[in-house]
């Protein structure tokens, strides 16, 4: 394994979003049009601005192989304790099973140690059975019931 981790730079954009869509449940919500739909170019922007968020991709041989989002939580329970919240993660289906995506993660808890996290979270569809495996197999348990609602 030879990847590397870093934040995303706008020219990283049109890939994460062609990750994010490469699979049965993102290929029914992104929008894969060219040229690059406007609200990814405009969340990317925000995302930026937020001193509380990490877009990131890893990187093997000069392209973008993977990708996910950090978000930084402050919060007033559990006295005060900040969380790390990651989301969107993905890495190219060809390099599946190949240790990027636990190195990636490990890149990324390293990232909220750095901002002084006690807890790093993370929700995961349950049609997902396996990111769900993985993500056990890095040490998350499944200890919450996670709700959405749509708006």
């Amino acid at each position: 394994m030879n990847a590397t981790f870093r934040r995303a730079t706008r020219d990283d954009l049109p890939t994460i979003v062609a990750l994010i869509a490469d699979d049965q449940i993102g290929r029914t919500r992104e929008d894969l049009s060219t040229p690059l739909n406007a609200a990814y170019v405009e969340a990317f922007a925000a995302i930026q601005r937020d001193e509380n968020q990490i877009l990131a991709v890893a990187e093997q041989d000069g392209a973008v192989i993977g990708c996910l989002q950090i978000t930084f939580i402050p919060g007033i329970s559990r006295q005060g304790m900040w969380r790390g919240n990651i989301e969107s993660v993905r890495v190219a289906k060809e390099l599946r099973g190949q240790g990027i995506g636990r190195a990636f993660f490990e890149w990324a808890i390293a990232q909220c140690r750095m901002r002084g996290c006690k807890l790093v979270q993370l929700t995961t569809d349950k049609r997902r059975s396996d990111a769900s495996r993985f993500y056990q197999s890095l040490g998350f348990t499944p200890s919450h019931e996670g709700m959405k609602l749509s708006l």
